[in-house]
């Protein structure tokens, strides 16, 4: 057996055994880096881009950015206490900035470290388009979305070492076809839709935790109504994207609002 074969098979033995379960989702998932190594390198990422950015204090949005952002975690920490995971944000460490930036953008380092920027301040609207965003983006954090990326890149290298363990000896232009048809095709029908179904995730979980912290949940959909009037059709097709286009996050939206509604319902949470 010969040392990449090696390499493979070890790899694989750890893919098997590295598997966690999400609450959120019920869904095993994979989890070769630990929490433990991510965070550290999250948080101080997270720092690093704060001094390099202006970062917005003491104003009105920037106050509401923080605001909303602690309503979503308690309500998380709300579901996972009702359901038997007191002990789930062990390690967490939660923190909202606003960022001075054109870009339509809000984004979660692994761990609970979040950036809203300016510029989706006005698709947003009000308190509840924040908190649709919010509940998306903390609920990144909460599905490990950064592990399982790490953990799928080392996935597709693994991928890539036992596809040139399989073109073995062949001639060089036919190695080099091979492994480019490989890299798009882990590309296309691998990453992208493991990145997509993260979006999708991100989306359900947000969904329940916005409603679960008062926000009526209807309100994620007409959010990303005006995300997609924003784009103007302006977007690569689905297939090719690493979220799903804006139509089909509306109709999943629009279908999953009765069942956010149905859990807020149980924390005391009703909307008329």
């Amino acid at each position: 057996m010969n040392v990449k074969v090696r390499i493979i098979l070890g790899l694989m033995l750890a893919l098997v055994l590295s598997c966690a379960k999400n609450p959120f989702t019920g869904k095993s998932t994979m989890a070769l880096v630990p929490n433990s190594q991510i965070f550290p390198m999250a948080f101080q990422q997270y720092d690093q881009f704060l001094n390099e950015n202006k970062v917005i204090t003491g104003t009105s949005d920037a106050k509401k950015i923080e605001t909303i952002g602690m309503k979503i975690k308690t309500a998380a920490e709300r579901w996972l206490n009702a359901n038997g995971h007191a002990d789930y944000l062990n390690g967490y460490e939660w923190e909202y900035k606003l960022v001075q930036s054109d870009e339509l953008n809000a984004w979660c380092m692994p761990g609970g470290k979040i950036v809203f920027y300016t510029g989706i301040l006005p698709i947003c609207k009000d308190d509840a388009g924040i908190a649709a965003v919010m509940g998306h983006e903390v609920a990144h954090a909460l599905a490990n979305h950064g592990q399982q990326r790490m953990s799928a890149g080392l996935v597709q290298q693994i991928g890539a070492v036992g596809t040139q363990v399989a073109v073995g000896n062949k001639d060089p232009q036919t190695q080099a076809l091979v492994m480019q048809a490989y890299g798009v095709g882990s590309q296309v029908g691998g990453m992208l839709p493991f990145s997509r179904s993260h979006e999708s995730e991100a989306d359900m979980i947000g969904l329940t935790l916005m409603a679960i912290a008062g926000y009526n949940p209807e309100n994620a959909v007409s959010l990303w109504e005006r995300m997609s009037a924003q784009s103007n059709g302006q977007a690569p097709p689905e297939i090719l994207s690493t979220h799903p286009s804006n139509q089909t996050r509306i109709q999943k939206l629009t279908e999953l609002v009765p069942q956010a509604k149905a859990e807020a319902a149980k924390f005391g949470v009703t909307f008329k």
